[in-house]
């Protein structure tokens, strides 16, 4: 069965309200990095039927990714922005997807998210996470960033918190869990960070703030 456009935008505003999904229908949000985060994130704003999508990731689908991410075995080889956009398109198909299979990088940072009411950091590296954040602070100085930091291992999922730093800048994560302390990145704690991050991002599109 396919929904017409209508049917499912519908069942959107009778769940969520007329004036909450009017936001969301105008709402653009990127997404860097389609990962263990990413993709999750991706899935939850698909769902909200957030109006634009703005998917980075320069990587391919493997099968060390099967443990977290959301993607299955039919798409290891795959580059991560095709196989996720086929499971959105089949959650949502009359969003609009943007999707960019390219490393960011200083230089092409604002070009991909220029127009983005939020976007979501959702790298693995350190020294990628602090790139990327550091740029959109400096060259996008009215986008929000919700970034998320501390999600390995198996402790406890109330430690995964969201905090507000400086100005625009929300943290989701434990801030303290990593894996070059040996614990590895497990499925449920790295979906419980990146609903954090997508439950940041909605209250930002709908004008709440993290105190």
């Amino acid at each position: 069965m396919v929904l017409t456009q209508k049917e499912l935008h519908d069942a959107l505003a009778g769940r969520h309200g007329a004036a909450v999904q009017a936001k969301l229908d105008r709402a653009a949000v990127g997404v860097a990095g389609l990962g263990g985060l990413g993709s999750h994130i991706a899935v939850s704003l698909a769902r909200l039927g957030v109006g634009r999508l703005v998917l980075v990731d320069f990587d391919v689908v493997d099968v060390t990714n099967l443990n977290r991410q959301h993607y299955t075995m039919k798409d290891i080889g795959i580059p991560k922005t095709l196989a996720l956009l086929e499971q959105l398109e089949a959650i949502n198909p009359y969003l609009n997807y943007e999707t960019y299979t390219e490393r960011i990088i200083p230089a092409n940072a604002v070009r991909l998210f220029a127009g983005c009411d939020v976007v979501c950091e959702a790298f693995d590296r350190p020294d990628q996470k602090a790139m990327l954040i550091e740029t959109l602070l400096e060259q996008l100085p009215e986008t929000p960033i919700v970034s998320g930091s501390g999600m390995a291992g198996f402790g406890s999922a109330n430690a995964i918190r969201t905090e507000r730093r400086f100005g625009r800048l929300y943290l989701c994560g434990d801030g303290t869990s990593d894996v070059s302390d040996g614990l590895g990145l497990m499925a449920p704690r790295v979906a419980v960070c990146a609903a954090h991050q997508a439950a940041m991002t909605l209250r930002l599109l709908l004008g709440e703030r993290e105190p």
